[in-house]
């Protein structure tokens, strides 16, 4: 069938099946993997958390009664299953509360699908050491982020969460690489990715099947590997293939480039930034922007007669539906929503998310004092700057008080230190877990890559969690 469609870039799929399969522990900087064991600490966190919730209890109940072989720990959950439906569920709990690491460009949450993909099939393989799962980890964040790159926001605005349909990538190669596969087997890897990737970003208006995208997305790059470790093949040009490929498929304006610019060089990893709000990215800076405002001012909630927010025109239609109350999922991914919990409590975190919490009256009350619009300079900027906000307060005084925020707060631009994400880590674990047993998890991160063995952590991270009040 023909194609209206620019040609691709030939071989990419090819090109980042042999990058994968060569990568190894000392070519990957320093820096990177600082990095990525920032993002393990971070993932782990949202997992721990993420495995008292009842999204997450439901699939893990699902996959008990499969009476699979226990060989894979289910984080926070007290028990076993198979590499595949611990990655399931896993992945499932790490993206659960909105908590996990982001790649702006990508917009893929990488480290709720990574994360359990390479633990779970080290134990499976038996003897694995850390330097061998964070190198696995950096191959799936390398891997897929140029995925995601390369379909561009089109991806999204057609409707597809890129956490279900890019993520898919970013299991495959992880656990590719964790198993050792040659290129040829590498590349069908990815070749079975794209074929199971999926996800409707209608979801977010409520679903709990938001969180399951990502236990899939890590699920599905199990099953390839597996399967291509076993000679079963996949489409050898998936990524690029003119009719029926990934980036022809699911993006109407595909950046082909992006696969493969600077592969080797240029590390993705590094443009990962981290979470301090429970709700999704695009909304941070409109966040912080709030709150700093009405530090700086010394506003109260009461004090505040109007808020305007100017967008981005994909946050707009990401985030500024009007707010229903219509469970957790929606709350997280709604702007009025978030607005209002800064301005009542100054935090959005998981306190701020409890069911208990999404009819309470004075949110309610405040919402109907946002407004938001596509701000015409956010947009000149282009999407880049998809995160940026605008935001205008109104007093009941009548004075006006105005902040223009490009960056968020965690983003690479405007990182977070170490140590707040490890300040994060305790407070996301704190409602379920021991502090003895979470310095114990932040100490083994921080020396992950000395691990001869990272089986021998395994039992810290499978205590089961207690689930918060």
């Amino acid at each position: 069938m023909p194609s209206n469609k620019p040609p691709p870039l030939a071989d990419a799929t090819r090109d980042l099946a042999r990058f994968g399969a060569a990568l190894r522990y000392d070519d990957i900087p320093a820096e990177v993997i600082t990095r990525i064991k920032l993002s393990l600490l971070d993932s782990l966190g949202c997992c721990l958390f993420g495995a008292t919730l009842p999204w997450t209890q439901k699939v893990a109940a699902l996959a008990e009664q499969e009476g699979a072989k226990p060989v894979a720990t289910l984080i926070g959950l007290g028990r076993k299953t198979s590499a595949s439906l611990a990655a399931l569920v896993n992945g499932t709990s790490g993206h659960a509360f909105e908590l996990d690491d982001i790649h702006k460009e990508s917009i893929i949450h990488a480290g709720s699908i990574a994360t359990p993909v390479a633990l779970g099939l080290a134990e499976v393989r038996g003897k694995v050491s850390g330097r061998d799962v964070l190198t696995a980890m950096v191959a799936g964040y390398e891997i897929g982020h140029r995925v995601g790159n390369a379909a561009t926001m089109s991806l999204f605005f057609r409707g597809f969460h890129p956490q279900g349909t890019s993520g898919a990538f970013v299991a495959a190669a992880t656990a590719a690489r964790m198993l050792n596969l040659d290129a040829a087997q590498f590349q069908y890897a990815l070749g079975m990715a794209g074929s199971q990737a999926g996800g409707l970003m209608a979801a977010q208006e409520g679903a709990m099947v938001k969180r399951f995208h990502s236990g899939r997305a890590a699920q599905s790059g199990v099953y390839a590997a597996q399967l291509a470790a076993d000679g079963f093949t996949g489409i050898l040009d998936a990524l690029e293939a003119p009719y029926g490929g990934y980036l022809s498929t699911y993006s109407d304006k595909p950046n082909p480039s992006r696969l493969t610019d600077g592969l080797g060089k240029t590390w993705e990893t590094l443009n990962v930034g981290y979470k301090p709000h429970a709700s999704v990215t695009s909304i941070h800076s409109a966040l912080d922007a709030l709150s700093e405002l009405m530090k700086e001012h010394g506003l109260k909630a009461a004090d505040i007669g109007r808020v305007e927010t100017g967008l981005s025109p994909m946050t707009h239609v990401h985030c500024a539906w009007e707010y229903r109350a219509q469970g957790v999922t929606a709350a997280q991914m709604n702007l009025y929503y978030g607005m209002a919990v800064i301005a009542i409590d100054g935090a959005a975190f998981t306190e701020q998310f409890r069911e208990a919490r999404l009819s309470d009256p004075q949110i309610l009350d405040f919402i109907s004092r946002i407004s938001a619009h596509v701000d015409p300079e956010i947009e000149t900027m282009g999407a880049p700057f998809r995160h940026a906000s605008r935001v205008k307060i109104t007093a009941h005084n009548g004075k006006v008080y105005e902040k223009l925020s490009l960056h968020r707060r965690g983003s690479p631009e405007n990182p977070l230190s170490p140590e707040e994400v490890v300040h994060k880590f305790r407070n996301v674990v704190a409602p379920c877990m021991d502090k003895t047993a979470a310095e114990k998890i932040i100490a083994t991160v921080n020396q992950f890559e000395t691990l001869a063995d990272i089986s021998t952590v395994m039992p810290l991270l499978g205590t089961t969690v207690r689930t918060p009040r």
